[in-house]
């Protein structure tokens, strides 16, 4: 059998989506799938379809992360987050085909979406040292006092990516989210959740600690409420809810008072996405502390 003839007759390795929990692969709890097709009806691949256990799992495994990534450096946040892009721009053609089937885009429509990614990574990793800069400061105080406030990341953020932007959508919402030090839990886009499961693969090789961000596939509708109820999630971002869904998510997130960043429509992914996203899941905390006197005379440092 000649080269040609042996090469034509293999049969095609199919690539197995698994979810990324923890820093690690694995396919859901519950064994389920579902099938992911593309614009047309065609079928992609089988997706796993990730249950309340799976979602539980992924809280830990943000928790986990929290200390470490919250107490690093913004300058080494900001590597990091360079460092994925570089990653995502080595895997771009991957990246074009499974966005373009995704969403029904042509090749050069998906490779500006992928280009628009990446450089969405850039933007907020040269954000991470600067974002204190502008949300914080000295406070003027009647009295012999320093006064100051920080702002210092909100815990574990729970987000539901948009649904029609299934690649730029999703990194526009969780960038900012890790940027600031926060972990994040994320539920794909039901529809078209490859892209994301493949970002997990990036992410996984991007020097990002186990557990910052971990990304299930599936219905919103069914973790989504346990995610909002769970007592050790501290936000919620609704990007991807519906008006139904999103409503459900807000009453039940009242429960431990978690922050709640509710839908907001975006005409364009691609414009100037600021820093409200990042402000979003910060608090701020406020220092006082004594100046002192410096001798009888009453000045003061």
């Amino acid at each position: 059998m000649s080269t040609v003839e042996s090469s034509s007759a293999r049969l095609s390795v199919f690539k197995t989506y698994k979810l990324y929990v923890g820093g690690k692969f694995p396919r859901s709890e519950s064994g389920r799938v579902y099938e992911v097709t593309d614009s047309k009806g065609n079928w992609l691949a089988n997706a796993p379809l990730s249950s309340r256990k799976d979602a539980r799992d992924a809280v830990v495994a943000a928790r986990k992360a929290f200390g470490g990534w919250s107490g690093a450096t913004a300058y080494n946040r900001g590597q990091i987050l360079y460092r994925i892009a570089e990653m995502l721009e080595g895997r771009r053609d991957q990246f074009v085909r499974e966005v373009g089937e995704a969403e029904g885009l042509s090749k050069s429509k998906a490779g500006a979406v992928v280009d628009a990614a990446v450089d969405r990574w850039v933007w907020y990793a040269g954000w991470t040292d600067k974002i204190g800069q502008i949300t914080g400061g000295t406070n003027p105080v009647a009295g012999p006092f320093f006064n100051l406030s920080t702002r210092e990341p909100t815990g574990v953020v729970t987000v539901i990516a948009p649904q029609a932007s299934s690649f730029l959508g999703l990194v526009s919402v969780v960038a900012p989210v890790i940027a600031t030090g926060n972990t994040a839990v994320v539920i794909a886009s039901e529809k078209s959740p490859l892209p994301a499961l493949s970002l997990g693969e990036v992410l996984a090789t991007s020097d990002l600690p186990g557990g910052v961000v971990n990304i299930l596939s599936g219905k919103a509708s069914e973790m989504g409420p346990h995610l909002a109820s769970h007592q050790d999630v501290n936000a919620i971002d609704l990007a991807g809810a519906d008006t139904a869904l999103a409503k459900e998510l807000e009453i039940a997130a009242a429960d431990n008072l978690k922050r709640v960043l509710r839908p907001q429509p975006v005409d364009d992914w691609n414009a100037d996405p600021g820093t409200s996203r990042m402000t979003a899941f910060l608090e701020t905390k406020t220092v006082w502390h004594p100046t002192g006197s410096l001798g009888s005379g009453g000045s003061s440092y």
